[in-house]
């Protein structure tokens, strides 16, 4: 089975062609299926669905929640849908992978009869960085770092999720290219009580790294940059990330291995060692060489008793064998 792979990201479109099952690349043309990443499911979608008018309807309504996401998957199914009439289209949902998440990670501290809860992205992702783990022997209780634009933390045992940094939607969390993150929500009331505007706009699109040092929200010219608020967003964003990742060895009382992924994660060697820096009491040791090893490839970069390994994820391939499993079944 031939399946098309598109990817809308909040910073890119990736798109990607697999002959299934064997996994190979194949060139682009006529295909037998088009599969696609979803990043909000909500509750109605846990495992991966056959898009029909309904199944989209569902997915635009949720744009509410994954205002930067949503609408991009909309938009391409309906493209699909519009120049290959008759394909069948499969939504893969980035917050299906969460569905394992214990009450006690998922619930809010709020009235239950509202609703909200946390559920999780990057879960694409996750799920195959978890495999490949797997396969490389790298232990049961996993940390996994999905770094890019968009960032989050994720906890693992057993291939399963059990805790994860982004919540309802994906602002909470970590610091990113131009979101937040994690926020004080008096400080929303605060902002609203006077008089501010478009908080969507500010949250999701002029905060985060950019916020932080008033340049840029890419890791890569912030690294570059002698600005002292370039080099306070870079430590704000580490620091983050490693009181994330700490704090995931209590959920999952222990930790076996730590990978980084995403564009950054997969990159910056320099970013890497700042956060690893903040977690050698767990005896997280970098081995310097192999962390600023110019490698594309899967490696373990460290030297203490918990693996650090950098894995390139595969998103594309993920929704590939989403895809094909959902329409073989």
């Amino acid at each position: 089975m031939k399946i098309l792979v598109l990817n809308p990201g909040s910073s890119s479109m990736k798109s990607a062609v697999y002959e299934m099952p064997g996994e190979k690349r194949a060139a682009e043309g006529e295909v037998d299926a088009v599969g696609v990443r979803v990043v909000h499911g909500g509750s109605r979608f846990e495992t991966p669905a056959i898009v029909d008018d309904a199944v989209l309807d569902e997915i635009g309504k949720l744009s509410a929640l994954a205002p930067l996401h949503n609408p991009l998957a909309v938009k391409a199914i309906e493209d699909v849908r519009r120049e290959r009439a008759g394909i069948p289209i499969v939504a893969v949902f980035d917050t299906a992978f969460h569905r394992t998440l214990p009450p006690v990670a998922s619930t809010y501290a709020i009235p239950q009869d509202l609703g909200i809860r946390r559920y999780g992205f990057h879960g694409i992702s996750y799920s195959y960085v978890s495999k490949r783990l797997h396969a490389l022997d790298a232990g049961d209780k996993l940390i996994v770092a999905h770094l890019g634009n968009g960032a989050s933390v994720c906890a693992i045992r057993g291939g399963r999720s059990i805790d994860t940094s982004m919540g309802f939607t994906p602002m909470e969390g970590l610091v990113m290219g131009t979101r937040a993150g994690d926020l004080d929500p008096g400080a929303i009331l605060y902002l609203l009580r006077n008089g501010a505007t478009d908080l969507d706009d500010l949250l999701n699109h002029r905060s985060g790294l950019l916020g932080l040092s008033g340049i840029t929200g890419d890791v890569r010219e912030l690294s570059a940059s002698s600005d002292p608020n370039a080099q306070l967003a870079l430590d704000v964003f580490a620091y983050r990330a490693a009181k994330y990742i700490a704090s995931y060895c209590a959920a999952l009382d222990g930790v076996d291995a730590i990978a980084f992924t995403a564009g950054i994660g997969e990159h910056s060697a320099s970013m890497r060692q700042r956060i690893c820096e903040r977690l050698r009491f767990l005896d997280v040791i970098l081995d310097d060489a192999a962390n600023r090893a110019p490698r594309t490839d899967e490696r373990r970069i460290s030297a203490g008793r918990v693996g650090v390994w950098v894995i390139p994820t595969n998103e594309e391939l993920e929704i590939a064998r989403s895809t094909y499993e959902v329409l073989s079944a």
